[in-house]
């Protein structure tokens, strides 16, 4: 049995995963395969280094030290082939948190900002709570997997006036490893009209071989002149709670603009656990990985071959990153109503309601497949059980 098979009870832990469920949904029982973050236990070198930092006894203020900036640099390196100087490197609590300071540096109240649709739903949130104009651009599923139409992206940049991108990458919740070929045809439409992109790279070192991961600043020599990366050790190494993330920005005006509001708005203070954790997964993470990858690979199998031989009239998007599955259940004739009562009320699990992601992911489903086997066996057995 492999580390990752250990089933840990997390229920009573403050976990949002497994102790919202029962306040969310009105009932005991639920199996969550629902927010992204894994049922596994962190790297124990991470583990270590928290240890240690607690021991200490005193958790006062702190600064990021040089050694963090050269594991970061370092493990960029390594895993993506990326160089940057250390200056390029700001941390903030979040992804989310940093895509609100990006509006807010480069756009106006009114400007239009352009997403995917389906795709991580903050982003329309942080979009109009920030008073800007939320522009959609529709994901289309070709060879069963998601592909851009840049003609009907370049229509909307043009008739919209759109000054900002969010790009995610890989892609929540389809998994779509977008290629350089894809990057370049996206960041030339982008230059060619003048609009900023932000790239959400968060999910960077899960993606299963044959698939690559290319860095969009990593895609031409001209594109980390209007675009700002978005990235975190938590996603890859089980780290959420220690919030912390990074913003790499290579162009001097445009990491001016955005320290300038993450002064402004006091976010430029990052927990001691975050630099920490950080810098000992970057240090000591790589095995950990490839075995996570590999284990994640597994499970991503087991659905695939569960639904094909027990439910085939749900359809499965293989993701080529990430650990999430995004699910079809659009043969079934069900409402979005319809199909979370099923689950949740019959089947007794929950999973992320597509609809969430935008108007295209109606009758689907995300899947995180981040847990134990046995967890994951479970929740399928009650997916096919909602639909009996």
């Amino acid at each position: 049995m492999t580390e990752f098979d250990t089933v840990y009870n997390r229920r009573d832990t403050n976990c949002s995963k497994w102790d919202s469920i029962k306040e969310t949904y009105g009932e005991d029982g639920l199996l969550p395969l629902w927010v992204a973050d894994m049922d596994f236990k962190a790297n124990p070198a991470v583990i270590d280094a928290l240890k240690k930092t607690a021991e200490q006894g005193i958790l006062g203020y702190s600064q990021a030290p040089d050694s963090l900036y050269e594991a970061i640099q370092s493990w960029q390196k390594r895993h993506h082939n990326y160089s940057f100087p250390k200056e390029a490197i700001l941390f903030n609590s979040g992804v989310v948190p940093s895509l609100s300071i990006a509006i807010q540096a480069y756009t106006k109240p009114g400007d239009a900002i352009l997403i995917h649709d389906p795709v991580y739903h903050p982003f329309a949130k942080v979009v109009e709570q920030n008073n800007r104009k939320l522009v959609r651009n529709v994901l289309f599923v070709e060879d069963e997997h998601f592909v851009m139409d840049l003609a009907i992206m370049e229509d909307q940049i043009k008739n919209e006036n759109v000054r900002l991108f969010i790009l995610c990458n890989p892609h929540n919740p389809g998994g779509r490893v977008w290629t350089k070929a894809e990057l370049e045809a996206v960041g030339k439409l982008c230059a060619k009209y003048d609009v900023l992109i932000i790239s959400d790279e968060i999910h960077q070192d899960l993606v299963f071989a044959p698939h690559v991961f290319t860095t969009f600043n990593n895609v031409h020599p001209t594109f980390k002149d209007f675009s700002i990366t978005l990235t975190a050790a938590t996603k890859t190494f089980n780290l959420a709670g220690i919030k912390n993330s990074m913003i790499f920005i290579e162009n001097p005006d445009l990491r001016k603009k955005f320290v300038k509001i993450q002064e402004q708005n006091f976010q430029n203070e990052i927990n001691t656990f975050g630099y920490v954790g950080t810098e000992a997964a970057y240090q000591h993470g790589d095995i950990w990985l490839e075995d996570l990858l590999v284990y994640l690979k597994e499970n991503i199998d087991t659905v695939a071959d569960f639904l094909k031989n027990e439910l085939p009239q749900v359809k499965m998007m293989r993701p080529e990153g990430t650990y999430l599955i995004w699910l079809d259940f659009s043969e079934l004739g069900l409402t979005d109503a319809q199909l979370q009562n099923q689950l949740v009320h019959k089947g007794k699990v929950v999973l992320n309601a597509g609809i969430i992601f935008g108007p295209h992911g109606t009758k689907h489903m995300r899947l995180n497949a981040a847990c134990p086997k046995e967890t994951l066996e479970e929740g399928l057995r009650r997916i096919k059980l909602a639909f009996e």
